[in-house]
């Protein structure tokens, strides 16, 4: 099972601010009349509407949708909020892996014995959850996580999609080759220079030619396109990290634009480190180009710290060799590490 919470910042903003229900809500920078920096975190499905996306320059958000409601993140009550609701979820789990400060995977095999069980299960998952914490949920039940994750997404906001073990090759063949996860605007086009358009072009592709075009991800994605997803749920028990990463709209080659993004993301993280009380000691920052190779790069510190002006400026440190040559530029995160709580490090 995969549970997804609905547009989560915004709606918790709306959660607090009963009179935005309904308006377009964009949660990031304030767009200073059209000029401001920064990018937005999360927008609400109204104001999805106009095309404003997550990632997106708040500049340009401003440009589709100047009459939006803009708010600067509330990263303590994002927290609070994923805190109550993964507690909830993590109760009624055999495994549980949180996926993200608004997502989770669950095993529930020995809690159903069949799947239409399981949709009971979730359907009574999504109302626990919107009675409790007054917030809307998505789920997707599949026999594997890829599935679910696709199902989850299949029917937002609010909605639940069950997919057989039988009824795999139904639900995800007629599907656009980009609900596959990890298919991104680069990855789609490259594929449908080959006329592979939806899910069921890609599984009858052969997999050599995906290889040669995609390395190891070609047949990982000819997996994907077969319903084949190995991965188990993995639980943890601890905040070993605190990351954001983000996906470009289009591949990014503009430096100034993505040391802005950069900057937002590692604002975020520093508003989850503050909320959680924690101090970190690696910094760690990731990019992949626009044909998947992805690279990493750490720093630790020599000492425990939660100041903003140190994150933002090792991430840039690390970033920037990175950022020469001609390659563009599809994911960048950052991330930090080494936990310090009340004298306890995780």
């Amino acid at each position: 099972m995969h549970v997804d919470l609905d547009a989560f910042f915004p709606s918790v903003e709306v959660r607090e601010h009963p009179e935005l229900k309904g308006k377009p809500v964009v949660v990031g920078a304030d767009p200073k009349e059209g000029k401001g920096r920064g990018v937005v975190s999360s927008a609400s499905y109204e104001a999805r509407k106009f095309g404003i996306r997550s990632a997106l320059p708040i500049s340009k958000a401003w440009k589709l949708c100047p009459d939006a409601v803009y708010i600067r993140h509330h990263f303590d009550l994002y927290v609070s909020a994923s805190n109550n609701i993964m507690n909830i979820l993590k109760s009624h789990a055999d495994k549980f892996e949180q996926g993200g400060i608004d997502e989770a995977y669950l095993d529930i095999s020995s809690k159903v014995k069949d799947f239409d069980e399981a949709g009971e299960f979730g359907k009574h998952l999504m109302e626990e959850v919107l009675e409790k914490e007054k917030l809307t949920c998505s789920v997707g039940v599949g026999p594997n996580k890829m599935i679910a994750k696709i199902a989850s997404d299949y029917r937002k906001p609010y909605g639940l999609t069950v997919v057989k073990e039988e009824g795999v090759r139904d639900f995800l063949f007629p599907l656009d080759v980009r609900k596959i996860p990890g298919v991104g605007p680069k990855t789609e086009h490259a594929l449908k220079e080959l006329n592979i358009e939806t899910v069921s072009d890609l599984a009858s592709t052969d997999p050599v030619i995906l290889k040669r075009l995609f390395g190891i991800w070609g047949a990982r994605l000819h997996e994907f396109a077969n319903g084949i997803d190995n991965s188990k749920v993995i639980e943890e028990y601890e905040t070993k990290s605190i990351g954001r990463d983000t996906t470009f709209e289009k591949d990014a080659d503009d430096e100034a634009q993505i040391l802005q993004v950069l900057d937002g993301l590692a604002e975020e993280v520093h508003d989850d480190l503050i909320a959680n009380g924690f101090k970190f000691k690696t910094i760690t920052v990731r990019i992949r180009y626009q044909y998947f190779d992805t690279h990493t790069k750490s720093k630790s510190l020599l000492f425990p710290t939660n100041d903003l002006d140190i994150l933002k400026n090792n991430a840039k440190r690390l970033i920037a060799p990175f950022l020469r040559g001609n390659k563009k530029i599809r994911l960048i995160g950052v991330r930090v590490s080494n936990l310090i709580i009340q004298g306890k490090s995780h």
